[in-house]
C-alpha cells in the first residue's frame, strides 16, 4: 500500500479569522505599517492566538477602543504579578505566623509583645504591598 506523505502544516489547527458582526459587513480599510521587528512581534501574537493577522489586529484594536483590554507594557505587567504573588504569600506567612504564634503562646516560651510585634510588622508588610498593587492597577486604567 502506499501511503501518502503527511504534510506538517496539516496537523495544525486552521487559523481562526474574526467573525461577522452584527453591525453589518465590514466596509472600511486602513493600512498599518510595521517594521520588520515591529511585524515580527505582531505576527508573533496573532499566531499565538491561532488568529489571521488582520483578525488579530482587528480584535486587539477593538478591545482596546471599548477599553475591555487596557494596554500595559510588560514591564509593569511583570511588576504587577509579582506583587500578587508576593500578596498572597505574604498572607499565608501572617497565617502561619498566627498558628505557631499560638503554639507558642500556649507553651509561655515566647512572650505576648514579641508575638505581637512579629504579627504587626507582617500587617504592614501586607498593607504596604496592597497600596503598591492598588497603585499598579490604577495605572493601568484609562484616564478621562
Amino acid at each position: 500500500m502506499d501511503e501518502t506523505p503527511v504534510d506538517a502544516g496539516a496537523s495544525r489547527a486552521p487559523v481562526r479569522r474574526r467573525g461577522r458582526e452584527p453591525g453589518g459587513p465590514r466596509s472600511h480599510r486602513f493600512k498599518v505599517s510595521f517594521n520588520d521587528a515591529e511585524m515580527a512581534i505582531v505576527q508573533e501574537a496573532a499566531d499565538r492566538e491561532n488568529q489571521a493577522f488582520a483578525a488579530w489586529v482587528g480584535e486587539v484594536s477593538l478591545a482596546v477602543a471599548t477599553e475591555r483590554v487596557v494596554p500595559v507594557s510588560p514591564d509593569a505587567k511583570k511588576v504587577l504579578q509579582e506583587l500578587i504573588q508576593t500578596r498572597g504569600q505574604l498572607r499565608r506567612v501572617g497565617n502561619s505566623l498566627s498558628q505557631v504564634t499560638s503554639t507558642l503562646n500556649a507553651e509561655d516560651e515566647m512572650t505576648e509583645a514579641r508575638i505581637k510585634a512579629v504579627l504587626a510588622l507582617v500587617d504592614e508588610t501586607v498593607r504596604r504591598v496592597d497600596e503598591a498593587t492598588l497603585q499598579v492597577m490604577r495605572e493601568r486604567r484609562p484616564r478621562s
